[in-house]
């Protein structure tokens, strides 16, 4: 019990004395995660809209895929990344592997299908609920998509959020594509791990502590914007 009073007490310290090695690896965390958002919402969307709009061949097949990506296991997304990015591999020759570059393509992976999947159906369930009143206003291909996502603005901000919130809580495949290495690839998941096994409790829990408060920031914007969402969006 003194263990983890004096543990969280220079938890406390470190967060409160802005340790420069606790924030660089906080600052990492948040920079790979909001890139791999960033370029995951830029995948994802487009992809979303298309299965949701419009009727193709193999489109059924298509959303089973996304469907069946989203679920896949990050510890297996992130062994394809290392074999395609290894020295053996198909892109090796880019020499990614150990870089925060290697963990924003493993992360990208991870949130792409969930962002794809989830604004298939948020954009769908409008499509059906506006389409015939759309078509009477003339409002055709683009330019009815284009109307959709406006309409779904909030609900797709709440699916950015959660896509941060699990690409930044992601150790699995990080940690096989990054390698953990010091002041190069460690963010706060692979850090809390490293940690926490070398029984220096007091900086997981610092990075812990960090990790908790994005969670619940994050998922009190979600909340926050589910409740303004049917008051703006569908009011």
């Amino acid at each position: 019990m003194f263990e983890f009073r004096e543990a969280f007490a220079i938890a406390a310290a470190l967060i409160a004395s802005g340790d420069p090695d606790l924030f660089e690896i906080v600052g990492l965390s948040i920079r790979v995660s909001g890139s791999a958002v960033i370029i995951g919402c830029v995948l994802g969307f487009p992809l979303g809209a298309a299965l949701a709009t419009y009727r193709f061949t193999g489109r059924t097949v298509a959303i089973v895929v996304v469907n069946a990506l989203m679920g896949l296991p990050p510890v297996v997304i992130g062994l394809m990344v290392y074999m395609t990015l290894s020295n053996s591999g198909p892109f090796g020759w880019l020499q990614l592997l150990y870089t925060p570059k290697a963990m924003i393509i493993a992360q990208i992976i991870v949130v792409a299908p969930i962002i794809a999947a989830l604004s298939r159906q948020i954009i769908e369930d409008l499509h059906v609920r506006y389409d015939e009143q759309l078509r009477s206003l003339g409002v055709h291909g683009f330019g009815q998509l284009r109307t959709l996502l406006y309409e779904a603005r909030y609900a797709l901000s709440t699916i950015i959020l959660a896509a941060f919130g699990r690409a930044i809580a992601e150790v699995g495949a990080v940690i096989i594509v990054g390698g953990n290495i010091n002041h190069v690839t460690r963010v706060m998941t692979t850090a809390i791990a490293l940690e926490t096994s070398r029984g220096d409790l007091a900086l997981a829990m610092a990075l812990g502590i960090v990790l908790m408060c994005i969670a619940l920031i994050v998922n009190g914007s979600v909340v926050a914007l589910k409740r303004t969402e049917p008051e703006v969006a569908y009011g």
